[in-house]
Formats: C-alpha cells, sequence, structure tokens
C-alpha cells in the first residue's frame, strides 16, 4: 500500500481524535494503536510530524496524540528502533518543556512517554533528562515529576543514578521559590526514599547489591534540613503535606545521629501540622513512619516528646471514623500503629497516658482510649501482661457511661479482655454484670419509628451485641467457666435483668451441661456458701413463672424450663428423674407453638400440675413451706407484671395445698390479702384463684382467714384532713371488697363438695350479698362471677340429689339489672357474657322461673347483645375512657354471645315444645331481616343452635303437629342466600334441623334418616361460593326438599312469606325468594294460570329496582312464556327501546334465546330486515362548516343489538346453528357497512346513543362463531386480536383478513354456502360492503381449501372484476388476492399465468397509487407467484422485471425496499445459467449486502432470503457455501465477522471485479441510512484488510481514503466509529 495513503489515513485519524463522541474517539486510538503496531516507526513518525507541524494545536488535541505515541511505545518498544527511539524521546522531553507555564495534562502526557521509554531505555532517557537537569539551574516542573515517576516505575534502573541526581538536585532545593516546584521536589525526594528502601530490602534481587543506606544519608540529610526548616512550615496545605510525607520517608535512611538530633524538633513540627490541616491520614503515616525510625534506633531524646505525641495521638484517635470514607479508615489505623510502637518503648507512660483519659467524660474522648486500650490488649500482649489490674480497675469509669457508642466500645474491650485472662482476676465480675446489665435493655424505638443519627447506637443493636459476647464468652474462652458458673444465677432473679433471661439462661445451660458430662464438683452448688445466690426455690419460681409466658422477654420460656432441668439435682435431689420425664414433652409442645396458637389457661395448667408433682414428690414440708414463704415475699418483683404475678399467686395456692402448717398457711393467706394491689382487675382475679386453690385443702382456715380479712382496716375509710381523700378511699375499699367477693366464689368451686354445700348460705352468699346495692363496675363484675362461681359449685355438689336454691331469683334479679345499667351501643365490659353465664348456670337449678320472668330475662338479654355495632366498629373516645385493645374486643365479643347462645340452651332446655320454641324465637325474628349483617348473622347462628338443642333435646309423646314450621321456612329460606356467608350457612342448618324436627312430629324414630333432607348439609359447602348459578341450583334444591316435605295446609304461609322476601332488605335474600317462587311455580303452575298477567305486571315493576343480574335472570324465564305467545309485539316493544338498551331491556332479549323456535323466528326476521333498510343516511355536520357524516339507521342498528343480547343466551345455538351461512354472511356485511359510523340520536333525549355501532355487530358476530362452536377460529381471532382489529376503519381490512384466515382454516366445510351469501354484496352500492367482501375473498385464496371446495374459479372471476373497481382499495385487495393464489392454490398458477403476470405487471405500473400499496402488493404477489411459474412462462420477461424492480431497492419506503429485494430472490431460478442474469446480480450484490444492517429487519429478513436464493448465480463455490449456511431468516448475523470472511473470497474469486466492487461501495457512502454507510466502510475496511499487495492496483485508494476522510466526519458518530475502524485496516 502506498504510503501516502497510510499517512493520509492516519492524518485524518489525528484530526479526528478529539471528535465530540466518546466512541468515535476510543476507536481512533484504536486504529492508530492497530496502525502503530503494524507499522510502529512509521506511525510514530507521522505523529511525531503532526505535532512538529501544528505548533498551535490546541492541547487536548496535543494530548490525545501524545498518550497514543507512549500507548504504542508501551506495547511495541522492543521493535523501535534506536534512532526512533531517541527521536521520541527527544519529541517528549521538548513537549514537556516547551512551555514554561505549568500545564498538566499537556505536559503529564509527554512525562508518561518518558516513563515508557524508561523502563526499556533508563540510559537514553537519563541522558536526555539529565541534560535538562543541569546543576545551578532549576529544572522545569515535569522534569522533575519524570525522575520521579522513573523511581516508581524502575527502581532497578534508577536507584543507580539517584545518588548523582540527589548531588545535583541539593543545591537546587534552595533555588525553588514557587509552591508547585517545592511540592515536586518533596514529591520527588518521597519517591526516591521508598525506591531506595524497596532496593535495600531486595539487595537480592539488585544489579548492585553494594549498595547501602548511608551511601545517601548525607544527601538525604542535607535535604531534610532544607524541607524541614524551610517548606514545612509554607501556607499551602498540599505542599506542607507533601513534605511532611517525604519527611517521614527520608527518616529511615538519614544517619542514626542526624535523626537524633532532630527528633526534638521533627515530632512537633509534624504534630502541628494536624491543626493546620483538615487531611489527617498523610501526617499520621508520616509520624507514624519518624515514630518507627526512632523506635527501631533505640532513640533517646524521643521520651521528651512523648507527652505532647500523645496528646495529640489521642485526639486523632477520638475522632470520628466514617467507614465509607476511606482516609478517616487508614487514619484511624496509623494512629493505632503509632500506639502500638509507642507501647514497645514506653509501656508503662502509654498505659497511665491512656487510663488517664479515660476518666475524661467526654464521649469522644472516651471512644478514642477504648479503641486504643482494645489495640493494645491484642497487639502487645507481652507488654500489657503487667497491668491487668490496673486496666479492670480504670475501665470501671467508662462503664458507668450513659452513652451507647461508649457503652459499644467498653463491651469491645472487655470481650478482648476475656480473651487475654482478664475477667478472671479480681473486679473481673463486674464486667460480667456489665454486659448482663445490657443484655436486658430495653428497645430504643417503637416498631414504627426509626432512628434519626446514622451513626447512633441503638439499644437494640447494643443488647445483640452483648448477647454475642456473652454466648462467645460462654463457649469460647474456656477458662471462664468457674467465673460464669454459678455466679450468673444470680442475675436471673432481679426484674432489672428480665430482657436478659434468654441469653442468661442459654449461657448457663451451655455450662451446665458441660460441667455435668464432665462430672466437675463444682457443677454441685453449695447455696449456703454462694450467699448471693437466690435460694433453690426462689430459683424454683422464678423459672416456673418464666415458663408459664413462654413468648415474653425475648421468649424466655423454653430456656427457663430446660434450665429448671438442669438444675434439678442442685434445686432438690429428688427432682431430677420427675423433670427429666416431664419437662421434655412441655419442651416439645411449645417448639410447635406460636404465641398466638398456644392456649394459655392449658399451658398454665400444665406447669401448676408439674409444680404440684414436684412437691409431692419433694415431700418435705419445710422445704415447702419455704417455697410458699418466698413465692410470697417475690411477689413485689412482679408489681410492674400483673399476668405474671396473677400466675405467682396460683403457684402460692398450689404450694399452700401441699403445706400441712396450718399457721404456716393461715400467715401466708393474711400476707397475700394484705399486700396485694387490689385496685388491679388482674391481680383481683390473681389473688381470688390462689385463695380458692388454697382451700381445696384448707377450708376451714381459708373461710376463716376471710372472715377475719373482711373485719380488718383494710375495709375501714381512713380519715384524711377535711376528708380531700374521701373519693380516693372509697375506690380502694371498693377494689378490696371486689377481691374478697372473687376469694369466696372461687373458694366456692375449689373446695371439696362433700363439704361446701352446707356453708354456701350461712358462709360464702351471707358475706358477698351486703354488697349487691353497689354501683362500682368493679364490684359488680366480682359479684357477678363470684354468683356464677357458686351456681357452678352448687350444680357439681347436686348431680344426684334434690335441692331448692332459695335466693335464685333473688340473684338472677339483681345481676340482670346489672346488664340493663350497660350503654346499648357498645361493649366496653364483660358485665353482659359474665351475667348471662351466671344465669345460664342458675337456670338449672330450682325453683323454675315463670313465663314472664323468662320473657323478661330473654328480652333484656337478647335485645342487649344483637344491638351491640359490629366487633370491628370503633366507638369515639370520650375524655373518661380509653378505647379497648382489638384483641379483647374480639375475646369480648366472642364470649358474649355464646354466652347468650348458652342462655337460651338453659331457658330452652325448661320447655322443650313447639310453643317453647316459639316463645325463645319470636325475640330472635324481628332481627333476622336487619339490614346489619352483624345484627342477622348474629339471630340466624342464634336461631341454628336453638333448633339444634332443641332437635336434640326432643321427646313427641302424642302425635301432635309443628304448627310454626311455615312461618319459620318462610322467614329462613330466603337467607340461604345472604349476602353474609356465615348466615346462608347457618340458614342451611335451620332449615335441615326444622325439617328433622318436622319428621320427628309426624312419627318417624330417632335413627331415621331422610336422604333428602341429610342431602341439605352437603349443600352448605356450595354456598360458601358466592357464584350465582351455585346460589341459584343451592336454593332451588332446598326448594324441592322443602315442597317434598311440607303440608299442604301451610303452603300458602310458605308463598306469603316469600312474597315478602321479594323486598327484602338484601338483595340477595330477594334473589333466593325469587328463585324458591319460580320452583314452587314450575311446580304448581297449572292451578296458578289466572295470577299470570298480574305476576309480570308487578314484575315489571320491580325489575326496574332489582340490581342483582341473577334475580332478572330467573324473572326473565317468566317474560319467555309471554314472548312465545306474543313475539311480533315483544320484538317491537324491544326494538322500539332507546338505545343503549338498559340491562333490563337486554336481559329480556337474552331470555328470547332460550326457546329455540322463538330464537329462529327472530333471527330469520333480522336477517330479512337488514337486507333491504338502508344501514345509514349522511347527515351535514353543521351549517358553518359543511361536509356529511355518516349516520347509522335507527331499526338495523336496533335489531343487531337485539340479535348480539339474544345470541348470548346459550340455549340459541341450535337456532344459530342451523340458519349459520346466512346469519354469518349477514353479520360480517353488516360490520363492514358499519365501520365509521355514528351512532343515532335519541327522540327523547335528542343526545347521541353511545353506542360504538361496529362494534355491536363486530360483537354479534362474535358470539354467533361462539354458538355454532367454532372455537379453533375463536381461539385463533382471539390470540390475534381481530375483534379490536375489525370494528376500527384503520384496521378493518386487517381484522377481516383475520376472519377469514381462521375461517379457512378451521371452519372450511362452512364456506361454500357462505361464499354464495356474500357474492351479490360485491356489487353493492356501498363501497364499504365491497371492500369487507374482497378482503375476506382475498385471504380465502391464500388457503388450498377453495380449491378442494371448487370455489377457486368464483374467487378469481371475482377478483378479476375488481381489479378494474373505482375504489383503489378494492383494486389493492384483488391484486394482493390474485397473489395469494401462489399460496393458496399453486397448482393453479400456471392455468392464471397469463392474467396475473399481466395484472401484476400493470400493478407496478399503477399511476393513481398515492401510497404505493398496489404496487407493493403487485411485487409481493408477483413474488409468491413467481415461485409455481412454469420457465416458459416466465423465460423471456425475467431481465425486464428485474430492470423494473432495481430503482425500488433503495426506496424510503420499508415496505417497498422489502417486497422488491425478496421479488429479486424470487427471480433468481428464471436467470440459472443465463451470463446477463449474472451480470445483474453482480450489480446489485453490493446493495443487498449493505442492507444486511439496514434499520428494517424485514429487509434485513428479504436481503437473507434473496442472497441465498441468488447464491448460485454468483459463480463462486466458497460465497454460495458462505450465504447458504450463515444467511438464515431466524439466526443473527455478526457482520463484521461475515463481510471480512466474504471480502477474502472476493479477492479470491473476482479479483478482476475488485474495482467495479469497491466503487459501487464507495456509492453507499452518501446512502440515506447511516447503519447502511457504517456497514460500507466496513466493507472498504475489511477488503483493505485482506487485500494482497499484488491485487492493490484494482483498487483506487485515494477515492477511498478521500472517502473514508469524509465519513469520519459524518453527523452519525457509529459511522464515525466505522470509518475509524477501516482506517486501523490501512498497513
Amino acid at each position: 500500500m502506498d504510503q501516502t495513503d497510510v499517512e493520509q489515513v492516519t492524518l485524518a485519524l489525528l484530526d479526528a481524535a478529539t471528535d465530540k463522541d466518546s466512541e468515535v474517539q476510543e476507536q481512533v486510538r484504536k486504529s492508530v494503536l492497530t496502525l502503530g503496531k503494524q507499522q510502529p516507526d512509521r506511525v510514530l513518525a507521522i505523529c511525531q510530524d503532526y505535532l512538529l507541524n501544528h505548533p498551535k494545536l490546541v492541547v487536548s488535541h496535543r494530548v490525545v496524540i501524545l498518550q497514543t505515541i507512549e500507548l504504542v511505545v508501551d506495547c511495541k518498544i522492543e521493535e523501535i528502533n534506536s534512532s526512533r527511539i531517541k527521536s521520541i524521546i527527544s519529541l517528549a522531553s521538548d513537549e514537556m518543556t516547551r512551555s514554561k507555564e505549568v500545564i498538566p495534562d499537556w505536559q503529564q502526557a509527554a512525562s508518561n512517554i518518558l516513563v515508557a521509554v524508561g523502563n526499556k531505555h533508563i540510559n537514553d532517557i537519563m541522558e536526555e533528562i539529565l541534560s535538562k537537569f543541569q546543576p545551578g539551574i532549576l529544572p522545569h516542573f515535569f522534569v522533575v515529576q519524570t525522575l520521579a515517576n522513573l523511581s516508581d516505575s524502575n527502581v532497578y534502573g534508577m536507584v543507580p543514578f539517584l545518588n548523582a541526581i540527589l548531588g545535583t538536585m541539593l543545591p537546587m532545593l534552595s533555588m525553588a521559590k514557587q509552591d508547585n516546584m517545592k511540592w515536586v521536589f518533596s514529591s520527588a525526594l518521597c519517591h526516591f526514599s521508598d525506591s531506595i528502601l524497596e532496593y535495600l530490602a531486595n539487595l537480592d534481587k539488585a544489579p548492585d547489591p553494594t549498595v547501602r543506606k548511608d551511601t545517601f544519608s548525607s544527601e538525604i540529610g542535607a535535604a531534610f534540613d532544607i524541607l524541614f526548616n524551610n517548606w514545612l512550615q509554607s501556607r499551602e496545605s498540599k505542599l506542607r503535606l507533601t513534605v511532611a510525607e517525604a519527611v517521614g520517608s527520608m527518616c529511615h535512611l538519614m544517619a542514626s545521629d542526624k535523626l537524633e538530633e532532630q527528633i526534638p524538633k521533627l515530632i512537633p513540627a509534624i504534630v502541628s501540622l494536624y491543626k493546620k490541616n483538615s487531611e489527617h491520614y498523610i501526617i499520621s503515616k508520616s509520624l507514624c513512619q519518624v515514630l518507627d525510625a526512632s523506635v527501631d534506633m533505640g532513640s533517646r531524646v524521643l521520651e521528651t516528646q512523648l507527652d505532647s505525641v500523645l496528646f495529640v495521638l489521642h485526639q486523632q484517635v477520638s475522632a470520628p471514623v466514617d467507614y465509607n470514607n476511606p482516609p478517616t479508615v487508614k487514619n484511624h489505623n496509623e494512629v493505632l500503629r503509632c500506639f502500638s510502637l509507642l507501647a514497645k518503648s514506653f509501656p508503662d507512660r502509654l498505659v497511665i497516658f491512656v487510663l488517664q483519659k479515660l476518666e475524661n467524660s467526654n464521649e469522644r474522648s472516651r471512644m478514642g482510649c477504648l479503641a486504643v486500650l482494645r489495640h493494645l490488649i491484642n497487639s502487645a500482649t507481652s507488654t500489657m501482661e503487667g497491668k491487668k489490674l490496673l486496666i479492670l480497675a480504670s475501665i470501671r469509669q467508662p462503664m458507668a457511661d450513659h452513652s451507647n457508642k461508649v457503652k459499644k466500645c467498653v463491651v469491645q474491650v472487655i470481650s478482648a479482655m476475656a480473651h487475654h485472662g482478664y475477667l478472671e482476676l479480681e473486679g473481673g465480675e463486674l464486667l460480667v454484670r456489665f454486659i448482663v446489665q445490657h443484655c436486658a435493655l430495653p428497645d430504643t424505638y417503637q416498631p414504627d419509628q426509626k432512628a434519626t443519627d446514622p451513626e447512633e447506637v441503638t439499644n437494640e443493636s447494643l443488647r445483640a451485641m452483648c448477647d454475642n459476647t456473652l454466648h462467645l464468652l460462654t463457649t469460647t474462652v474456656g477458662q471462664l467457666a468457674d467465673v460464669l458458673w454459678p455466679k450468673l444465677l444470680y442475675y436471673l432473679t432481679p426484674s432489672q435483668y428480665n430482657n436478659a433471661t434468654t441469653p442468661l439462661c442459654k449461657s448457663l445451660i451451655v455450662l451446665g451441661n458441660k460441667k455435668k458430662t464432665n462430672q466437675e464438683p463444682s457443677f454441685n452448688i453449695d447455696f449456703t456458701e454462694e450467699v448471693n445466690l437466690p435460694s433453690p426455690q426462689t430459683l424454683t419460681i422464678r423459672l416456673l413463672v418464666n415458663a408459664a409466658f413462654p413468648f415474653s422477654s425475648r421468649g424466655h420460656g423454653a430456656p427457663s424450663l430446660s434450665l429448671l432441668q438442669i438444675l434439678s439435682v442442685n434445686i432438690h435431689p429428688k427432682t431430677e428423674a420427675l423433670w427429666e420425664k416431664e419437662i421434655p414433652p412441655l419442651l416439645s409442645k411449645l417448639e410447635e407453638s406460636t404465641a398466638e396458637s398456644l392456649d394459655k389457661k392449658h399451658w398454665e395448667g400444665k406447669l401448676l400440675k408439674l409444680l404440684s408433682k414436684t412437691l409431692t414428690t419433694i415431700d418435705d414440708d419445710k422445704w415447702v413451706c419455704q417455697l410458699a414463704a418466698e413465692a410470697t415475699r417475690y411477689l413485689s418483683t412482679y408489681n410492674n407484671a400483673l399476668e405474671e404475678k396473677s400466675f405467682l399467686y396460683q403457684c402460692i395456692g398450689v404450694t399452700l395445698q401441699q403445706c400441712f402448717n396450718n399457721e404456716m398457711v393461715k400467715k401466708q393467706l393474711q400476707e397475700v390479702l394484705l399486700t396485694a394491689r387490689h385496685s388491679d382487675a388482674v391481680e383481683r382475679e390473681g389473688v381470688a384463684m390462689g385463695v380458692g386453690l388454697c382451700a381445696n385443702s384448707h377450708l376451714e382456715g381459708t373461710l376463716a382467714k376471710l372472715h377475719e380479712f373482711g373485719k380488718s382496716d383494710a375495709f375501714k375509710k381512713s380519715p384524711s384532713i377535711f376528708n380531700l381523700l374521701k373519693d380516693r378511699n372509697e375506690v380502694e375499699v371498693e377494689k378490696v371488697k371486689s377481691t374478697l367477693i372473687l376469694c369466696y366464689g372461687h373458694v366456692a368451686l375449689n373446695a371439696p363438695p362433700e363439704k361446701i354445700l352446707n356453708r354456701i348460705d350461712q358462709d360464702i352468699l351471707c358475706c358477698i350479698s351486703k354488697h349487691f346495692n353497689t354501683k362500682d363496675l368493679t364490684m359488680k363484675l366480682s359479684l357477678i362471677q363470684s354468683v356464677g362461681l357458686i351456681a357452678k359449685a352448687i350444680s357439681k355438689c347436686v348431680k344426684n340429689r334434690a335441692y331448692t336454691f332459695s335466693r335464685k331469683l333473688e340473684l338472677m334479679t339483681v345481676i340482670l339489672d346489672f346488664i340493663k345499667a350497660e350503654p346499648a351501643d357498645s361493649l366496653k365490659t364483660p358485665v353482659r357474657h359474665l351475667v348471662m353465664t351466671t344465669c345460664a348456670n342458675l337456670i338449672p337449678l330450682d325453683p323454675v322461673l315463670s313465663e314472664n320472668e323468662t320473657f323478661d330475662l330473654l328480652k333484656v338479654c337478647v335485645n342487649s347483645v344483637f344491638s351491640l355495632p359490629p366487633e370491628i366498629h370503633t366507638p369515639e373516645k370520650t375524655k373518661e375512657e380509653e378505647i379497648i385493645d382489638p384483641k379483647q374486643r374480639t375475646a369480648l365479643y366472642k364470649d358474649t354471645l355464646a354466652a347468650l347462645q348458652e342462655l337460651l340452651g338453659s331457658v330452652l332446655a325448661k320447655d322443650p315444645t313447639p310453643d317453647g320454641l316459639q316463645s325463645v324465637f319470636k325475640h330472635i325474628e324481628p332481627w333476622l331481616s336487619s339490614r346489619q349483617d352483624h345484627e342477622r348473622e348474629r339471630a340466624v347462628t342464634a336461631t341454628a343452635h336453638i333448633l339444634a338443642y332443641y332437635l336434640d333435646n326432643l321427646t313427641v309423646k302424642n302425635m301432635v303437629s309443628f304448627h310454626n314450621l311455615g312461618a319459620l321456612l318462610g322467614r329462613l329460606s330466603p337467607r340461604c342466600s345472604d349476602p353474609h356467608p356465615a348466615v346462608r350457612t347457618a340458614a342451611v342448618d335451620c332449615i335441615y334441623t326444622l325439617l328433622y324436627i318436622q319428621l320427628r312430629y309426624e312419627g318417624f324414630s330417632l335413627d331415621y334418616k331422610d336422604t333428602a333432607v341429610d342431602d341439605l348439609l352437603t349443600l352448605k359447602g356450595t354456598l360458601e361460593n358466592p357464584d350465582h348459578t351455585v346460589l341459584y341450583k343451592t336454593c332451588s334444591d332446598i326448594t324441592k326438599v322443602m315442597s317434598k316435605r311440607l303440608p299442604q295446609q301451610q303452603l300458602t304461609t310458605l308463598l306469603f312469606m316469600l312474597f315478602e322476601g321479594l323486598v327484602d332488605s338484601q338483595t340477595n335474600c330477594c334473589r333466593a325468594s325469587t328463585v324458591i317462587l319460580n320452583t314452587l311455580l314450575k311446580n304448581r303452575g297449572g292451578g296458578l294460570q289466572e295470577l299470570v298477567p298480574e305476576m309480570l305486571e308487578v314484575l315489571h315493576v320491580r325489575l326496574q329496582s332489582i340490581t342483582e343480574e341473577q334475580v332478572r335472570v330467573a324473572v326473565g324465564q317468566t317474560v319467555l312464556i309471554l314472548a312465545s305467545q306474543h313475539l311480533q309485539a315483544v320484538v317491537n316493544t324491544l326494538v322500539n327501546q332507546p338505545l343503549p338498551y338498559d340491562s333490563w331491556t337486554s336481559e329480556m332479549w337474552m331470555a328470547l334465546g332460550a326457546d329455540p323456535v322463538v330464537a329462529c323466528q327472530i333471527i330469520e326476521m333480522v336477517i330479512e330486515k337488514l337486507a333491504i333498510l338502508a344501514p345509514y343516511v349522511d347527515k351535514k355536520e353543521s351549517m358553518m362548516r359543511g361536509g356529511t357524516t355518516k349516520v347509522a339507521t335507527n331499526q338495523p342498528l336496533a335489531m343487531t343489538c337485539g340479535l348480539k343480547e339474544l345470541l348470548l343466551n346459550g340455549h340459541s345455538q341450535e337456532s344459530a346453528v342451523s340458519l349459520f351461512p346466512r346469519l354469518f354472511s349477514c353479520l360480517t356485511v353488516r360490520v363492514g357497512v358499519s365501520v365509521g359510523l355514528s351512532a343515532p340520536k335519541d327522540n327523547n333525549t335528542k343526545h347521541t346513543a353511545s353506542v360504538h355501532v361496529a362494534g355491536v355487530a363486530a360483537d354479534a358476530l362474535r358470539i354467533l362463531l361462539a354458538r355454532a362452536q367454532s372455537d379453533e377460529v375463536m381461539k385463533r381471532l382471539d390470540e390475534d386480536k381481530a375483534w379490536d382489529s375489525i370494528r376500527e376503519p384503520n384496521t378493518h381490512i386487517t381484522g377481516i383478513t383475520l376472519l377469514a384466515r381462521a375461517m379457512a382454516r378451521h371452519a372450511g366445510p362452512r364456506l361454500p354456502a357462505i361464499v354464495e351469501c356474500l357474492c351479490p354484496s360485491l356489487n353493492n352500492i356501498y363501497e364499504s360492503q365491497r371492500i369487507t367482501v374482497t378482503a375476506f375473498f382475498s385471504e380465502l385464496l391464500n388457503h388450498h381449501v377453495v380449491t378442494e371446495l371448487m370455489l377457486i374459479d368464483v374467487l378469481m372471476n371475482n377478483m378479476m372484476e375488481r381489479i378494474s373497481d373505482p375504489c383503489c382499495t378494492v383494486r389493492m385487495l384483488a391484486v394482493r388476492g390474485l397473489g395469494n393464489i401462489a399460496v393458496g392454490s399453486p397448482e393453479k398458477v400456471n392455468k392464471y399465468a397469463k392474467e396475473l403476470l399481466a395484472a401484476m405487471s400493470s400493478g407496478m405500473e399503477e399511476k393513481d397509487d398515492p401510497g404505493k400499496l398496489i404496487t407493493l402488493e403487485a411485487m409481493s404477489g408477483l413474488s409468491k407467484v413467481l415461485l409455481y411459474l412454469d420457465q416458459k412462462n416466465v423465460h423471456l420477461l425475467v431481465v425486464y422485471i428485474f430492470m423494473k424492480i432495481k430503482p425500488f431497492l433503495e426506496s424510503e419506503n420499508n415496505a417497498i425496499r422489502c417486497a422488491s429485494i425478496h421479488l429479486m430472490g424470487n427471480l433468481s431460478k428464471f436467470g440459472s445459467g443465463e451470463p446477463v442474469f449474472k451480470d445483474q446480480i453482480h450489480n446489485v450484490l453490493v446493495s443487498l449486502l449493505l442492507h444486511l444492517v439496514d434499520p428494517n429487519p424485514q429487509v434485513v429478513r428479504a436481503c437473507k432470503y434473496a442472497m441465498r436464493e441468488c447464491a448460485p448465480m454468483v459463480g463462486s463455490e466458497q460465497i454460495t457455501a458462505m450465504f447458504q449456511n450463515h444467511l438464515h431468516e431466524d439466526k443473527s448475523l455478526h457482520y463484521g465477522e461475515f463481510i471480512n470472511d466474504l471480502t477474502k473470497y472476493l479477492i479470491q474469486d473476482f479479483p478482476g471485479m475488485l474495482n467495479f466492487y469497491h466503487i459501487s461501495v464507495i456509492q453507499f457512502f452518501k446512502s440515506y441510512w447511516p447503519e447502511v454507510r457504517a456497514g460500507a466502510a466496513m466493507f472498504i475496511g475489511f477488503l483493505l484488510g485482506n487485500l494482497q499487495e499484488e491485487h492493490l492496483s484494482h483498487l483506487n485508494m485515494g477515492t477511498i481514503t478521500k472517502g473514508l476522510v469524509m465519513l469520519l466526519q459524518d453527523p452519525d458518530p457509529f459511522v464515525r466509529v466505522k470509518a475509524a475502524e477501516a482506517m486501523g485496516h490501512f498497513h
């Protein structure tokens, strides 16, 4: 290749080196580098000349070229001749020093070249550099910088020069006046020192192993004097830092005496820099190097600087460390390293300093000291050995700090101390206590709060850290076992450590297991010696109470139980076997439970049972008494945890049961009653349960103690000055009374049955009855509970003997008044459910209540409960009261409703007859039709409960009738469809039970099973599904069962109730009433015919207010009967309804489709009308604008709408199938003529109806296909979204095409009749109809089925006729149809060859073709036809057609470009063996190759196809194989590789055509598409890259170069990138 071409290209690339696009810049550099690698000398020379010839080039441009030189030199240094190296050195040196001013980017780039060359040619470089580094003359900034960088990159080459360089440099230092020169000298001295130190450290690898440190000492020392004495004081911070860094590095090379002399001045100077600079890392690094050098040589004067150094290091170590900012982390580490260095020489002073600073309460100061202390403990183990006690004593002060940040550091220090033997020493237990205290920290934030300070150490994170630390101390520091065991037990009982229970137990379990397994004597605890530990009794109580609340305090239940098992021998020797058996099942239960799933009462019962068994097993009255005494004393620790305290009371009760010292029992009862905090409900309940449990073994003593307590000072109001405290004292006394009342109730319940009955009146009721007049809520609740407990106790005692409870009515009246006093609109207290439960317990006792007493009782209770707001309702909070917790509210509602059901059952049990049932039901009945869901649910659920109870307890003695069956069924059956699922299922239960009750009254035996009635229960599951069809079926099934079992005389009552149900407050129940009515009417229709007109009138009115679709559907069946008799009148009425139809009208139309005869008559009427009525009228848009709008006529549109609704009925299928061809054709044409039409105006409102005219017809057509079971057609149309297309003007033809395609593929047998019905529309005056039918026929020709059905001739004739249609769109569709024959019926192509070629040729020359659509269809059609035409029919026209196609190859219309290329591929087979055709192929080959990167993917596919087809005619086997192997439509193509390989074959097989090819390619440099221009550049690039020298003469390199240079300035960056890439091949 001509060198001038390479030069021209390289110059062009250098010109483009600062292109505004970064990718172009990158490619330019790559290309220059590629050229440089191939011809390094030549390219380097061009770059040098470019710089020399452009002395005024902007700096950024020079920088890019210098960087390019550096890259070439760096990778080809071995191949560049020495003269070129020297000239480059000279150039770089000149570029670097030309400007006296410092221009960093430019001079740095030049310096980098020298450094790159210096890696190989250090002597040449040094010769050049040193020529500009002359004694007595201040050198250029970058000369010094270059020397510094060379010393880094080539240590072994540079160090031998450094002595001389330093000698020359020293005098220069005093000449440097500018800060930047001082900076560069300092930086260089730092690099030189580091290089010398590296050289000395690796002498075995060095070229001169004789080099010694003292070789440089004098020069370094002299330089140090200038830097330290003069420059370190500079005002410029950057310079100060660099000087400091240099001084630090130089210290190691200075003579020891010199360094010793300088230390007193040097250290203060470096330390002073901290105040002057914000960046501290460099200063700390320098200080560390100075200290390292000083300690290494054993400096004696260093001690004099110690105080100031420690002071400033303390300041630094106390500074915040930002772990997102690496310099602050590095600084912190350097400072800690300084402390480590000082610890080697001055351990005592260092430790004393740190410990003194710990006394400072400043947060940051303490954190810094603690960081140092931790570092020293870990890194200077031997040094710190003798100072352990001192450190232990000093750590106490920061332990008392309130800051969590300080505490975190303390924990880290304690962790380090633990691993180095500190905790075993005296005072170590305080550190353990500190860890435990912080394991017990409460949460910092509530769940919805967030931290504000990013550095904040929350309680949670500190607590987690302490948890982990305690675990690590337990498991990894073996020598601590005897420190922690058993001392950690101390922390289990004080309440301040509650939150630490879980980690404490886990650690104690690990320690205990280890000691027990290893049989260590220390496992056994002597509680008499370990005086600080809690006693075995206290531990037992504590761990049991923990276990009762297993998910509190971070889940302490399971660990507490496990620890209890480990401690068994230490608690009492007799417990081991029992606990090994009892505790593991409890732990298993906890493992499978959650806080929500665990049954609290059941769980507490298990633990109390465990306690009772344990005490029985121990069998030691003294031990048990001590347990009771300690448990009582321990009560006060739970004053802030009342649930736990309540359980502890129960534990005390169980313990006192086993205590046989009566005096002890009385003493403990006295203490419990006196010390209890009676103001809290939970505690009152706990005290009462405990006292009750005690009474089981000590009834006499307990009653005596309660009697004594009732007379004690606790019930006397304390006198106070002016009675200011009167109210408070009264309140307190009421609470104490409440406790006492509850105690009596629990005593009655727990006392032995044989002893209690005689004591109830005289010792229990007489003590509580005097409080009945109270208004205090607490006392009310206690009284109600206590009476209920007494009733339970009596029931338990009198099971088998008569007993009259004389005070029953009195008690019921009193507690019923409590319910009446409750607010009706809220449920905030348990009064209701306690009263009703108590009443339910009292009712079975004699004497029996009178009818009025029962009525009053039920009225009060039912109304009080049912009227409550729903559970989720939140009442407004008043000033005096708080909102109830949602969980408490849920429990309160659940208990209240259950209590009511229990009460109703108790009442019914006293009179289980139809009248008794009615007396209960009448209280519930009004609530069944409430508008409120929750009220209906309560009513139906209660009804189901009492009916089930009635049936279970029914005994029929005489053949009596169940006279209220009809009324009950009428009320309850509509509820089977209630909107509330719970109501529905409960209603079915009610009906099931009612029918079984009826069967019992009819005389059937108890074990008789009626399958029809039993089937009702299986229907309950279906009622959970709200689907309307399911509910219809279910209601109907229920009705059939009711109808079968209902006596005739009760039918009228039932019907009457059901008519009322039509206007139920719930529409779902209206639906049920309708279904039940229809089912009954079908069964009894003959007898009710005279009521039909009246019923229709009622339904007409009702339908307008019924919104439920299913109700309307059910009513529609009645209308169908009317329509079958008066069809014309019904249709006329419906057609005249306003459009769009309302839901009622639509439902009526749909109902008409249910009868096939009626549906057929209506469909034929619509087809006939649509054929003769005008589809639209032209109306003027406005007087001002002129123009017309096509508006749909009303009657055809209304009929189409009606037809659509009728077809929606699944029963219309038979009619739709029988009339399918006519109806399909009618609706297809209707869609076509409706596209784009406006809807007509309503005659009444004068507003345009909101109807999509074409959409209605399309929907009707879609429904028709569904009715005709054309599932595959439907599926295909839905997948293709044809229905959206078919209704809009812009996409209608596409939609019709998709419809025809689907019909041809999946409904072929239906086509002949459809085509016959559609043909007349081709001559219709409406253009839109002709377009629709032509589009349909055009697509049919695409499918072979039309030949099989012998429709081909009809369709082809129709298409030939439409070629001359006045409508352009029709003509285009006709051409398309003719082309489609090649796809659908290729065997027929030659039959119509003459007509097809004529039509296609004229299509390509169509003049009246604004969008070139006909041309496009003609080319596409011809492409398809050519595949099947015989050679004889086409042979003479091949070149003619080819010539007509060629202009379209570069058309800007994507579709035309694509069609022309595709057609070219199809033409190729007809030119086989023709030299003239081969020439034509080569003429367009370049165009095809470049359009492989066309922006349009369809064009790319067409190119691949055409090139594969043309491949055999190209004349090269390799190219043919390549085209056919790589150019597949669906495979991606790596264009660069493809063109690269292709150019190799073109050069090889067609060397004579290279001139033609490259000229053709160059023409595309001006292509419209940037992708093609870029492809052309790539083509030329690869052509050049693969061309041998001998073929170069074929190419016009000047034109190529000129073209690529032009492309390098293309507006598109991608083109510029490819042009630059192509230029890289000029070598």
